[in-house]
């Protein structure tokens, strides 16, 4: 009988180690090395063969793309994440934050697509599953729920259901024979992955896992998983909102710029193909510290609403604290507000909001929140009908942006009057009912902003 091999395993980052230590010498954490069995080689895996797959070498222009076309899965915000649908034979990691709705927006996909779905499910029961499915959808489709975590009795179910689709939730569940480790340790997902990742490109059966995430909003285990899948997406948002955004981390097949939004209801998830109409709040009533920008998420126009909150410092020490904004960046732009443009901000607390719970990492959005920082703090409304985009440099002149003409055709479809940008920025696109208005910096622009009427 062969000797059954160990090796210590970093939990946080799935290093490998021969020996025990106290400190991972590559994320130095301490008191993470755990030992786990690496290969027991008593035992085999039962569903795979190598003996009908033969590679062979072919040129490029001989390859077919023709017999191997995305699968839609009727799913427009998903579709657009991945560039077009799921290609065949490829596997794609999801993960985010427990309750965020990943396993909801699986489901959706397996009832609503017209695909043969296996929807594998090892945390929760068949009867939990079809409580979830009546709440989202009275179709059914054509999805088959099997609650297991061993791989191999899941790839038997799998040669037998010949399913066009598999859905594994979670990946930190599996567990394999051939590793007499617990499920969720590093050797078991790695092993897990692996075996998933040759059944896919061997069958041509596109497979979707569900991964945890880790305190710091990464995806639990190690990190060469996310280096064997093909597409890693993030599934985020503030349990508090109702708003979701799913983003590509990774897409060997498409963009990793796009992004898809869904509304969290009490019968699912719902796609919200226009969400500009939904992130801003209260158009046609003037308040102080509102301020509307015209951004870009991927290749998609949004406009969002910036509320900046200006007040005195009771405690002493001014407060400075932003929702879905940087905060490292909100302090630059006060800097810059002070030096460049004369407003004493250094003994206020300032408070600054991005609506709707969503993260922008847009630096056009920066001209939005130096205005409403400023109309905050003289308590005095911005002029109705007008947006910004524009992004502040050290010296407070505004700097040119991209994809203007996107920012513009969205300002215009939802009814503004007037956008305000950079003068360097070059505009190809002539609006018939908006109004750009080009300015240098920003003290230029802070003297003529409250002077535009409607």
């Amino acid at each position: 009988m062969a000797k059954v091999k160990t090796a210590f395993f970093c939990q946080n980052c799935g290093s490998r180690y021969s020996k025990w230590m106290g400190q991972c010498s590559s994320c130095k954490q301490w008191n993470t090395l755990v030992e786990e069995v690496v290969k027991n080689p008593n035992k085999t895996i039962t569903g795979l063969s190598n003996s009908d797959s033969k590679s062979v070498a072919l040129k490029i222009e001989d390859i077919d793309l023709n017999n191997n076309p995305r699968i839609d899965l009727k799913d427009k915000e998903l579709n657009r994440v991945l560039g077009g649908g799921i290609v065949p034979g490829s596997i794609l990691l999801i993960g985010g934050e427990p309750g965020i709705g990943k396993s909801t927006l699986l489901l959706q996909v397996s009832l609503n697509s017209n695909l043969k779905v296996l929807y594998v499910s090892g945390e929760e029961s068949h009867q939990q599953i079809r409580r979830r499915a009546e709440r989202i959808e009275s179709n059914y489709g054509n999805s088959m729920i099997l609650n297991e975590t061993n791989v191999e009795i899941i790839l038997q179910q799998v040669n037998s259901v010949k399913p066009s689709l598999i859905i594994i939730d979670s990946v930190q569940t599996l567990q394999t024979d051939s590793i007499d480790s617990s499920p969720g340790s590093v050797s078991q997902i790695k092993e897990s992955s692996s075996i998933f990742l040759k059944f896919s490109k061997q069958t041509n059966i596109p497979v979707i896992l569900v991964g945890h995430i880790t305190k710091d909003g990464g995806i639990a285990g190690p990190k060469i998983l996310e280096h064997m899948v093909d597409v890693v997406l993030q599934f985020e948002g503030d349990r508090n909102h109702i708003y979701r955004i799913l983003r590509s981390k990774k897409n060997r097949f498409g963009s990793t710029s796009e992004i898809g939004i869904y509304e969290m209801l009490n019968s699912g998830l719902r796609q919200v193909e226009n969400p500009s109409n939904l992130l801003i709040s209260n158009k046609d009533q003037q308040l102080s510290g509102n301020a509307i920008s015209a951004t870009i998420e991927g290749i998609r126009p949004i406009m969002i609403e910036i509320q900046a909150l200006v007040s005195s410092a009771v405690y002493g020490t001014p407060q400075r604290s932003t929702t879905g904004y940087s905060s490292k960046r909100l302090n630059m732009i006060l800097a810059v507000m002070e030096k460049r443009a004369g407003f004493k901000l250094g003994s206020k607390d300032v408070f600054l909001n991005i609506t709707g719970g969503i993260k922008i990492e847009d630096p056009a959005i920066d001209l939005s929140v130096v205005v409403a920082i400023l109309s905050s703090n003289i308590n005095t409304p911005i002029p109705s009908g007008i947006c910004f985009a524009a992004e502040i440099g050290l010296s407070g002149e505004l700097r040119n942006i991209s994809k203007i003409d996107q920012r513009i055709s969205e300002a215009e479809k939802l009814g503004f009057k007037y956008l305000i940008t950079s003068s360097e920025t070059k505009i190809s696109l002539k609006p018939e009912k908006l109004k750009i208005l080009q300015y240098s910096n920003i003290e230029n622009l802070l003297k003529e902003l409250f002077k535009v009427q409607d």
